[in-house]
């Protein structure tokens, strides 16, 4: 069954679940969670995409974010791309780090907020990484810390979250660890890294079979309705001629002044006819402008393309970045 396009529009609340390879290790020390925390800082305040609660795993990520002015999908591609690099290089590794593409479900914040934010917090404890509700306060790779004050990283809009449980920020802590302690007692088999009838439903009893579901959302019938309503599933998202030969290069650790060069090294060719390739078939990009910055004929860049459409095909590690970077 193909799978359904991203429903990706400025101002939804998204879950976002990112996993490792085959279950993989995405973070071996942690060198590796200060970098990713580092980009994910600098990311969430360049585009001001708002963040209400995030747990690193081992093997895999749990992010809850609404974006405001800059789609996820933007967002998540400058994240893990640029992690993956630097982790493959840190480690003297290549190939795959994380699962197909990352995970993203669209969520009813007046109905799921709260549960969410709990959900994902007790991530740690629930995975045997940390073995009681104190003990979470002392692990320094998920927002529960941030929320009860004693970290003062900018990443969680703390206000935005205390201001759920009162107005006064001690009363708030105190009533959030008290709504943490009660979720380690219910809904221990709840998962909410997906969405449609069955987890909706087990959150909101209200909801019936007539309601309408869909997969890539966490709600009931009104909400999904408004959601479609008001998404552009057909449209496509086009990277500029740049964009791609940015990833590109990146992929065969190429300067963009070397795909100037006249020679016949194969990493070099190879990334021409890639970006001949994705740049006139995938993104509908003139022929014409991908000659004048490839310093090729309009011929030659048709040619390329074909062989640039085989090497996509063909060479599964580039067809795994690609997807991640959604090119």
């Amino acid at each position: 069954m193909p799978r359904l396009p991203r429903i990706d529009s400025p101002g939804l609340l998204q879950h976002v679940i990112v996993r490792g390879v085959a279950r993989s290790n995405i973070f071996i020390s942690d060198n590796d969670r200060v970098d990713f925390m580092n980009r994910f800082a600098v990311l969430l305040r360049d585009t001001q995409t708002q963040c209400l609660a995030w747990a690193l795993l081992d093997n895999h990520i749990h992010l809850l974010l609404r974006p405001t002015s800059e789609t996820l999908a933007r967002f998540m591609r400058r994240l893990l791309t640029g992690y993956a690099v630097s982790f493959n290089l840190r480690h003297q590794r290549s190939g795959h780090l994380f699962q197909n593409r990352y995970k993203s479900i669209v969520c009813d914040s007046d109905v799921y907020l709260l549960e969410l934010i709990r959900y994902i917090h007790l991530n740690p404890l629930r995975a045997g990484i940390v073995t009681t509700l104190n003990d979470l306060v002392g692990y320094p790779w998920c927002g529960h810390r941030q929320l009860v004050c004693l970290d003062k990283g900018q990443i969680i809009d703390v206000d935005v979250v205390l201001a759920l449980f009162a107005k006064r920020k001690n009363v708030a802590i105190a009533n959030y660890l008290k709504f943490m302690a009660d979720g380690l007692k219910v809904n221990e088999d709840l998962c909410l890294s997906s969405g449609g009838r069955k987890i909706s439903q087990a959150m909101d009893s209200a909801l019936g079979d007539n309601d309408m579901y869909d997969q890539r959302i966490l709600g009931g019938g009104d909400f999904v309705e408004q959601v479609l309503a008001n998404t552009d599933l057909t449209a496509e998202i086009h990277l500029p001629l740049e964009t791609i030969i940015q990833y590109v290069t990146q992929f065969y650790h190429l300067s963009v002044d070397q795909l100037h060069c006249r020679c016949k090294q194969s990493n070099i060719v190879h990334a021409k006819a890639l970006i001949c390739y994705i740049a006139t078939r995938r993104h509908a990009i003139a022929g014409k402008n991908v000659a004048d910055d490839l310093r090729y004929s309009p011929a030659a860049v048709s040619r390329a393309s074909k062989r640039g459409e085989i090497l996509f095909k063909e060479d599964s590690e580039f067809s795994y970045f690609a997807a991640n970077v959604n090119m």
